[in-house]
């Protein structure tokens, strides 16, 4: 991944509630394996 997420501020800003951290924690994470998701798609597995 190339570009930082949008939650990314809201995910590590020491400032914010825990709750807001692990919640962001967590979109983050599924936004990352929704893209893989989306790439695998795109990728053929055929290597002969």
């Amino acid at each position: 991944m190339n570009h930082v997420p949008p939650f990314w501020s809201a995910a590590y800003a020491p400032r914010r509630g825990p709750l807001t951290r692990v919640l962001a924690r967590a979109a983050i994470r599924l936004s990352a394996f929704v893209r893989a998701l989306a790439q695998a798609d795109h990728h053929t597995f055929a290597s002969f």
